[in-house]
């Protein structure tokens, strides 16, 4: 099956190189460009898009309030989105993750490792950067008027379920974690959509902020990465 993939960015040669390389993968096709976040979430409606790769700074509305328009749009259930970040200087990705993003990508991401986001967030799983997901939510955290409450806690999960989530936080995927606790992949799947079912979360992003919201993984304790 091909993907369709709407590109939204505010500058022109980013979008034509994404588009370059996006269109020389064999499973996926760029069915739109979008300047703005309004721009965006119109095309998402018009050209029922699978994913948009959203650019965090644009005009007329940013990438954060696009993806939560389109979160909010039952019609675009489907529609997922992969956040671009350049991490040195954002710092809204927990926002983005909260309106209804499935995942954040740094800009100088190797395009071999862009292709391969899209295709893992397209099959309904969410992408985090290990490094710049620990990294930057811990000090986002840190922040003296951070407010991420995010409904339950890890207080009702029992020993096994905080490993896993504690592996979520560091970015690992169903397979990672099935290989590091000795699992096989279903059932580290089964722990994991678990879990999101206990703490009311809607993705593995929203896991990823209660894991460090509730202190179950401190700020420091996941390496970082190049």
């Amino acid at each position: 099956m091909t993907i369709r993939v709407l590109l939204a960015d505010d500058q022109t040669l980013v979008r034509a190189a994404f588009a370059m390389l996006v269109d020389s993968a064999p499973d996926m096709e760029v069915v739109a460009q979008a300047g703005t976040g309004r721009s965006a979430v119109d095309l998402a409606r018009s050209e029922r898009a699978d994913l948009v790769v959203m650019d965090i700074r644009m005009p007329d509305l940013d990438g954060i309030e696009a993806t939560r328009l389109l979160a909010a749009d039952e019609d675009l259930a489907g529609v997922k989105v992969l956040m671009l970040t350049t991490y040195d200087t954002d710092e809204h990705v927990v926002d983005a993750l909260r309106a209804g993003a499935s995942g954040f990508l740094v800009k100088d991401t190797k395009p071999a490792e862009l292709l391969d986001a899209i295709r893992t967030v397209a099959a309904g799983d969410s992408l985090l950067s290990p490094g710049p997901t620990a990294r930057l939510i811990a000090r986002v955290l840190r922040a003296p008027d951070a407010e991420l409450t995010v409904s339950g806690g890890p207080e009702g999960l029992s020993d096994r379920e905080r490993q896993v989530l504690r592996l979520v936080a560091r970015g690992l995927n169903n397979t990672e974690i099935a290989e590091t606790l000795g699992l096989s992949p279903l059932t580290s799947k089964t722990h994991v959509s678990r879990i999101m079912g206990k703490l009311g979360a809607r993705d593995r992003a929203q896991l990823v902020i209660v894991a460090y919201e509730s202190g179950l993984v401190a700020p420091g304790s996941v390496p970082s990465q190049p």
